[in-house]
């Protein structure tokens, strides 16, 4: 039996009392201990900005292979165009040789400390396409809600592990993140798939948390842990998936897990199957020294402490194939 996959609702948590809080909490935790996702409801996005944001994100792969190429990233941390091919993931999991079948988006904070030195390589330039001038009105709307929802998570897991609510928020108040908006495309357009090739690798992401609005599709989403393997997890319109990285796996000293997920290869069975994943990524303050909890809270591992931005930098050099 697949594992189950709780749904957390926003809205009733709010308004929920101890005792239910409580059942909440409970269904959380064991859901992070062994797998290390969950759904989320309830999150205020308005159903609207998500399609036009799905739809502008699209219309930036549309453009002609030179005009994306002036939008392309040009070092590890950076915001802009990759292509195909540019990610792979799967060789921070052990996995080389096995580049990536989607092409991506990538927009940042504009957050400024007046380091000018540690502006550029934590809060790179957005590089906003002229030929798609709605994209950054949306863009912008949308990841503030995404902003806000990571913020709400956190204070909800802080009430999980019965922590102070600003445990996890406090080192976050300048936090580095990225929104993505990841092409997939089909099978047709790609042509063809090399042995251990994916739309993703298997992996897990660097950070606190990411929220997920996917496209349910053949090549689509898979996590895994240890009692099933891989599995896809539930389809639930309108909802965010959302899953813990590896910084949160340190911060709790191993009690919870870094989601391993994977997004299949374009299949025959649907060889004209193209998918649009709007991927949020939140990490933490980039300076914010980040110590694991002590037991019993934490997980025991006796994990030690890291500094968040150079944990992730470290780790989304190893993912890129990036030309000279």
């Amino acid at each position: 039996m697949v594992s189950s996959v709780p749904v957390l609702d926003l809205d009733e948590w709010s308004k929920a009392g101890r005792k239910r809080r409580a059942e909440i909490a409970e269904e959380l935790d064991a859901a992070l201990r062994q797998t290390g996702l969950f759904l989320l409801r309830g999150h205020g996005v308005p159903e609207e900005l998500t399609r036009r944001m799905r739809l502008e994100g699209r219309a930036f792969f549309g453009l002609p292979a030179e005009t994306k190429g002036r939008y392309a990233v040009s070092r590890p941390y950076d915001n802009g165009y990759r292509g195909l091919g540019a990610l792979e993931v799967g060789a921070i999991d052990g996995n080389p040789g096995t580049p990536d079948l989607h092409e991506a988006y990538h927009v940042g904070p504009s957050h400024r400390t007046g380091d000018e030195a540690f502006d550029t390589l934590y809060y790179p330039e957005n590089k906003w396409p002229a030929e798609l001038p709605e994209l950054r009105d949306v863009a912008l709307e949308y990841t503030e809600h995404m902003t806000r929802i990571s913020l709400e998570v956190l204070e909800v897991l802080a009430a999980v592990l019965g922590l102070p609510r600003d445990h996890f928020t406090g080192q976050s108040t300048r936090a580095t993140w990225t929104q993505n908006v990841n092409w997939y495309p089909s099978l047709r357009t790609v042509g063809s798939v090399r042995e251990g090739q994916m739309r993703v690798g298997p992996h897990t992401d660097f950070g606190t948390l990411s929220l997920l609005d996917r496209q349910q599709g053949v090549g689509g989403l898979e996590v895994w842990n240890e009692e099933d393997g891989w599995f896809a997890p539930p389809f639930e319109a309108g909802t965010l998936v959302v899953n813990l990285g590896d910084l949160m796996n340190l911060w709790s000293d191993g009690r919870w897990r870094s989601l391993r997920h994977r997004v299949l290869a374009p299949s025959d069975k649907a060889p004209d199957e193209e998918l649009v994943s709007l991927v949020y990524f939140f990490e933490a303050d980039p300076d914010a020294e980040i110590v694991p909890l002590a037991a019993p809270v934490g997980g025991g591992e006796r994990m030690s402490p890291v500094i968040a931005g150079e944990s992730i930098l470290e780790k989304v050099g190893v993912t890129l194939n990036l030309p000279g």
